[in-house]
């Protein structure tokens, strides 16, 4: 089936990329990192993620633009905390998506419990950022 460019709107486009930004080990292993904190700097998510520095930052650069993360200067370096609002939008996406898809029946209890799994996740995530 071919898809063509006025078959997609830009809602399905900002969805596609926060998605392929969330398409990476090492992008996953960074927001949750960032969601046991309340804001971090490079500098701590390189010793906690035990991962290079410009690699850190290459990953970050792609969670920023898909609006995932965002980050404030702050002198010398940066601060980074994840977006809860994008992430709970997000995961609705993909709920009403699987529910469009499966009409609800995805499980054998009638409801699509994959979709519970990813806001549990990201609510665990977020629990400090709510308060």
């Amino acid at each position: 089936m071919n898809i063509s460019q006025t078959d997609i709107n830009a809602d399905d486009e900002a969805v596609a990329r926060k998605l392929a930004a969330l398409a990476h080990p090492a992008r996953l292993r960074l927001l949750r990192q960032l969601g046991s904190a309340d804001s971090c700097c490079v500098k701590d998510l390189v010793r906690r993620a035990g991962l290079a520095q410009s690699t850190v930052s290459q990953h970050l650069k792609v969670l920023v633009e898909a609006e995932l993360v965002t980050f404030r200067p702050e002198r010398q370096s940066s601060r980074y905390s994840i977006n809860a609002q994008a992430l709970r939008e997000l995961v609705g996406v993909i709920g009403q998506t699987l529910d469009h898809c499966c009409g609800g029946g995805c499980c054998a209890s009638g409801k699509a419990e994959i979709a519970d799994f990813p806001r549990s996740a990201i609510d665990r995530l977020t629990v400090q950022k709510d308060q």
